[in-house]
């Protein structure tokens, strides 16, 4: 092993050199690459050497028995779960968030201080999503952990408004949750916090045709708790058909009742960046806490989101998460740690492929990658409407279409359809379940993705409905 390790240290450039050619390669080639491997077998498993291969054998080993394997997922085709991209910029941070190795807790001191990276990404974010800087925000991994954090705070405030400290003595008491159309993320951070995924209280539509929440309904189930402190979790883009909630209304409501208002908002939030769309998020600064989910619309590489809690509650926010037992003395922005800010103890610079991909293309760049594939996303959309094999199941609001078979007869074919679809590995989708209907969903969120797309994933659809249907 020794000897394997001085080795590789002694020609990692040109270790380096084999990596960049194979991802040069990769990213040059994305748009051929397959988007689904149809299940293909892994050779029998490796044992764990005794004395190791050293890392230029390994890398032979890596290509021979699982590079096979590895989809274009983050090229122009893949559709799928709302799966961005990576911009070369991004790809240059996350090299370098590895090469330099940082646990990225502090802003001041003799040690690590690259959280002030993270600072001045979060603060280029807000610039990009119109939002205050009076939003406190940190890394994490996705979407998942965004909404458990802004959650877990959420819970910290709800249980003072009852006279406890939930983080110190646990939850005693039922905690209410008014919701419309939430993300599963969402629902399974309530059960990893302890307020349960069954105490939801859910508000009606704003229509058959809608996943927003009912104005109306949500201030007559919020009259019906008589006074009592809760939590809202409002949509900025439901994951079916990007509806977005409210926000006006909301904000007028969150006048005149006592709730603590979270919005998930992991890749709809980047309307904003549209002249034409950012009105879908007029009045989101008034929430308490947001979500937004950097892999996804901002093209970052994964494991990327970010939670926004407003700093007015960062004491409660110190008390969720501070790294001991201890009442937290003084003011926590005064010497700034992330370590009582979040749930990680240990953290990579998430922030840096952020940071490089926001400063290389700054809001314009971001701009024209929305609106783009907000373009295409209606392309699409218009184009499937048009034929007599498929139907839009919800009008194209935004960058998902929500599509199925035309003929309703037909809903046992929709499995069938898509699995032969995705098998060609020229585009992936995912099924969904929408308005009692089998569906299918193509979700537009990678810089790559232009009109020759849609138009060979369209070609390739219409070859399989004459197949199958």
């Amino acid at each position: 092993m020794k000897e394997y390790l001085k080795n590789d240290s002694e020609h990692i450039n040109h270790i380096l050199d084999l990596i960049k050619t194979q991802g040069v390669e990769y990213l040059t080639t994305l748009s051929e690459r397959p988007t689904s491997v149809n299940n293909n077998p892994v050779s029998d498993k490796i044992e764990l050497p005794e004395s190791g291969f050293g890392a230029e054998e390994t890398l032979k080993i890596f290509n021979q028995r699982f590079e096979p394997i590895m989809v274009g997922s983050s090229g122009p085709r893949y559709l799928g779960f709302v799966t961005g991209g990576t911009t070369p910029a991004s790809i240059a941070g996350d090299w370098l968030a590895t090469i330099y190795d940082q646990n990225t807790q502090s802003t001041t001191g003799q040690g690590d201080i690259s959280a002030r990276i993270e600072i001045e990404t979060i603060s280029a974010l807000l610039d990009l999503l119109g939002l205050p800087e009076t939003f406190l925000g940190g890394f994490v991994t996705g979407a998942t952990m965004s909404n458990f954090t802004c959650m877990a705070v959420a819970r910290q405030w709800l249980g003072k408004e009852q006279g406890r400290d939930i983080a110190k003595d646990g939850i005693s008491q039922t905690i209410k949750v008014l919701t419309g159309t939430p993300h599963s993320s969402s629902i399974k951070s309530l059960s990893l916090l302890g307020i349960g995924s069954s105490n939801i209280i859910k508000v009606k539509t704003a229509g058959e045709e809608r996943e927003a929440i009912s104005i109306q309904d949500l201030e007559e189930q919020i009259t019906k708790l008589k006074g009592e402190a809760f939590l809202l979790i409002s949509s900025g883009g439901t994951v079916n058909t990007v509806d977005f909630d409210d926000f006006k209304e909301i904000s007028r409501l969150k006048e005149k009742y006592n709730f603590w208002w979270h919005i998930d908002a992991a890749f709809g939030g980047f309307a904003v960046c549209s002249d034409q769309y950012k009105h879908l998020v007029s009045g989101w600064e008034n929430a308490d806490s947001i979500t937004v989910d950097c892999h996804k619309w901002l093209n970052v590489p994964y494991e990327s989101a970010v939670f926004l809690v407003k700093e007015q509650y960062k004491i409660l926010q110190v008390e969720t998460f501070q790294n001991s037992n201890a009442p937290y003395l003084g003011d926590p922005l005064e010497n700034f740690g992330y370590l009582n800010f979040l749930p990680e103890n240990s953290r990579r610079l998430k922030a840096l492929p952020a940071w490089f991909s926001l400063m290389a293309y700054g809001r314009k760049g971001y701009q024209e990658i929305v609106d783009r594939n907000i373009s295409l996303a209606k392309q699409f959309g218009q184009m499937l409407a048009e034929t007599n094999d498929f139907k839009l199941l919800a009008p194209v609001r935004l960058n998902t279409v929500c599509f199925t078979l035309k003929d309703e007869a037909q809903q046992d074919k929709v499995h069938g359809f898509l699995e032969t679809l995705n098998g060609t590995g020229k585009v992936f989708m995912t099924p969904t379940f929408y308005q009692q209907q089998k569906g299918i969903r193509a979700a537009f969120v990678n810089w790559q993705t232009t009109e020759k797309d849609i138009e060979l994933i369209f070609e390739v659809m219409k070859r399989i409905a004459v197949e199958l249907l």
